[in-house]
């Protein structure tokens, strides 16, 4: 029994080591010790330590549960052993957030009546996750990015801002490590043309068309950025900022580009939706057309002002108040534009700017010859007036291809090469359809056209493509004369 006893205890004097590949900062890892405490007797203890701390104590265990009354602080809270470990005879140690400081060698014994007995060590070598070195060497390196941000305005030759159209504002940047304290005047240009200038002991003057604005208390710390109102597409390109001090001058070159969004219309759509969502209590609203200023839409006084329109819009737009968002109904090729919607307040200033760049495609029709009819369709609003006139041309023809007046269709006026072929919805006025239906269709039919509806209030136009499947029709020449207008065709 003696020899047995012996050879157990033999076993277990054994060193462990804890690969460093596996076991890095922050990491938990198990100590482990085994030995029979059923062998020794009724009420051993077991001691975890290290030699090379004072107090050299990591974790006791006894009987009635852990002690920590001599524990050294390093460990406090990261140590913990199964709470029957002495009736199995698993004493490992389980150490939980690692330090690099943790790093020895832990030795496992075993107190009894007989004395100490030395069970086993184990080597541990914790790992650093990230080299301290290493730490230092990002450190410095946000260090410098940080600063390279704060101060690439100050270096940049020449700063790029893209913005959105439509937004409250945008900041042009210039800013100067140089003139600090002293400058005689601030110079911003778009192109050649003066936008805004400031000059000491001077009133900031400002372009009458463009709203900008300079803060004076950051110029003191070489800051003259400059802030563009509700700024436009016409607002981009290059900017310039001259400083002047005592007869120098500096410049800051700043690109500005501002984006218009763009909305696509395939042939037929019963409307289309240009977006304003914005909040800014207003008493005017006027959607418009950039390149002419044709009115749109115009909401005053709480309600829609039809009388305002231009007559190709007339009861064909809706405006959202919540948010000044535009819906157009019919779209057509015609309407194709960019639509600026501008936001006043009671005293006539502009709150807010948006353009919005509308594209509706070109209707194309397509026709083999010999099918039995094709239609050019047209759809737009109903119950327009009575005195309304519908005429459908081609290009290339002088006279018409299909005219409706006065309740009627005026087929004396028609282009003889169509005589007999062309047929309109007879409730035309009421349903808004405005569709021609050609009968027998022809290579020669092959062509561009437009159908007009108007009065002195109202105006609709539409542009439908008609081609020939399989082949292009080209035109040799056309006549013009009334007698023989049919124009002399190739397919190629």
């Amino acid at each position: 029994m003696m020899k047995m006893f012996m050879f157990c205890v033999f076993l277990q004097f054994v060193s462990h080591h804890a690969s460093a590949d596996d076991i890095y900062e922050g990491d938990t890892f198990l100590l482990p010790c085994e030995f029979p405490t059923f062998d020794v007797d009724p009420t051993p203890s077991v001691l975890w330590s290290r030699y090379d701390l004072r107090p050299s104590t990591v974790h006791r265990h006894q009987k009635e549960g852990d002690a920590f009354e001599d524990q050294n602080q390093l460990y406090s809270g990261r140590t913990s052993m199964m709470t029957d470990a002495l009736e199995t005879g698993d004493l490992s140690l389980t150490l939980t957030q690692l330090k690099v400081s943790d790093s020895g060698t832990y030795t496992c014994s075993i107190t009894s009546v007989r004395g100490e007995q030395h069970v086993t060590d184990v080597q541990l070598q914790v790992k650093e996750r990230f080299p301290s070195w290493a730490t230092a060497l990002l450190v410095v390196f946000i260090v410098l990015v940080a600063l390279v941000l704060c101060f690439h305005q100050y270096f940049k030759p020449v700063y790029h801002v893209d913005v959105k159209s439509g937004v409250e504002s945008v900041q042009l940047p210039c800013k100067t490590v140089r003139y600090l304290n002293r400058f005689n005047k601030v110079e911003w240009r778009q192109y050649n043309n003066i936008v805004h200038t400031y000059e000491v002991d001077s009133e900031p003057t400002g372009h009458q068309y463009i709203q900008t604005e300079m803060k004076t208390t950051p110029m003191r710390w070489g800051n003259f950025s400059l802030t563009l109102k509700n700024p436009i597409e016409d607002n981009s390109g290059p900017w310039t900022c001259s400083i002047y001090r005592d007869g120098e001058m500096l410049k800051k070159k700043v690109h500005l580009q501002v984006n218009v969004p763009e909305v696509k219309v395939v042939p037929g759509q019963e409307s289309v939706r240009l977006l304003f969502r914005t909040t800014v209590p207003s008493a005017v609203v006027k959607w418009s057309i950039k390149t002419s200023g044709v009115q749109v839409h115009v909401f005053h006084n709480g309600s829609d002002q039809p009388e305002d329109q231009y007559w190709l819009y007339r009861r064909r737009t809706e405006m959202t108040q919540n948010d000044f968002s535009l819906t157009l109904k019919h779209p057509t090729d015609f309407d194709s534009e960019t639509y600026m919607c501008t936001v006043y307040s009671e005293d006539g200033n502009i709150l807010r700017k948006k353009e919005v760049r509308l594209n509706v495609e070109v209707c194309k029709v397509k026709f083999a010859e010999g099918e039995e009819s094709v239609l050019l369709p047209f759809r737009t609003t109903e119950n327009l007036p009575d005195d309304v006139v519908v005429e459908w041309r081609r290009e290339d023809l002088n006279h018409p291809v299909h005219k409706y007046l006065d309740g009627s269709e005026q087929l004396d006026q028609q282009d003889p090469g169509y005589e007999g072929r062309t047929e309109m919805k007879a409730d035309l006025l009421t349903s808004g359809d405005f569709s021609l239906t050609l009968k027998e269709p022809k290579v020669q039919d092959h062509g561009t056209y437009v159908c007009e509806v108007f009065n002195t209030n109202i105006r609709r136009r539409k542009t439908v493509k008609l081609q020939v499947k399989g082949g292009r029709a080209r035109h040799r020449w056309t006549r013009r004369d009334s007698a023989d207008p049919t124009p002399l065709l190739n397919l190629v």
